[in-house]
């Protein structure tokens, strides 16, 4: 029965820890290996980002030194991330200026995730956020490489409006995925392996939406 396939791949993981910077890599650390014991590698990096934000957000604005706790909860399409601490303070979408970086990682927390929140407790506030995985995740990378496309300009000029038609716009793709490698081979990485990686992420996710 539908219902039992969805209890069936139901998990949580409860991880304390201590707000301290030394503790924000274990506590990555921890959630990477969750997620690959669960068999949900696609979304490790966006997990630890996700992590590593929330984590810091607890040092910055609770204080170094209080206990808190990350959730993880896998339910079939979605990783939902909580981050419980001890602050009943809620955190708010602005507009982020440069030197607003609790701004900031609310707005990375809004583009990485499907959905996200703040839920007040009896000794706090937990702030969530949910990871699509599988046909949900796919549809999302499409939309984001749609618009990565249609905002892109290559170094002729070429305006924006011409570049709509499909047949262009494979064109652009690979000016993107060109521009990308030469990027990161300017920064001193492996263009080979950001490619390898790529097509492992691709699989992965293929894999899980099929």
């Amino acid at each position: 029965m539908p219902g039992d396939n969805v209890r069936e791949r139901r998990h949580r993981s409860v991880l304390p820890f201590e707000a301290a910077p030394a503790e924000v890599r274990l506590l990555r650390r921890a959630a990477a290996a969750q997620l690959w014991q669960w068999g949900v590698p696609q979304a490790v990096e966006e997990a630890e980002l996700v992590v590593t934000e929330l984590a810091t957000n607890v040092i910055k604005h609770v204080g170094e030194g209080t206990s808190a706790t990350l959730i993880l909860e896998w339910d079939s399409g979605l990783l939902r991330v909580e981050m419980h601490d001890k602050s009943p303070s809620v955190p708010t979408l602005s507009g982020a200026g440069c030197n607003d970086e609790c701004g900031r990682g609310l707005h990375l927390l809004a583009a990485l995730s499907v959905g996200w929140g703040t839920v007040l407790t009896a000794v706090g506030k937990s702030v969530w956020c949910e990871i699509a995985l599988g046909s949900e995740r796919a549809c999302r990378r499409a939309e984001r490489a749609a618009a990565a496309l249609r905002g892109y300009r290559p170094a002729d000029g070429t305006a924006q409006e011409s570049r709509l038609r499909d047949a262009v716009l494979k064109e652009s793709a690979v000016e993107l995925i060109a521009d990308l490698l030469h990027w990161t081979a300017a920064r001193g990485l492996d263009p080979e392996d950001l490619l390898d990686r790529a097509q492992m992420h691709y699989e992965a996710e293929a894999d899980v939406a099929a």
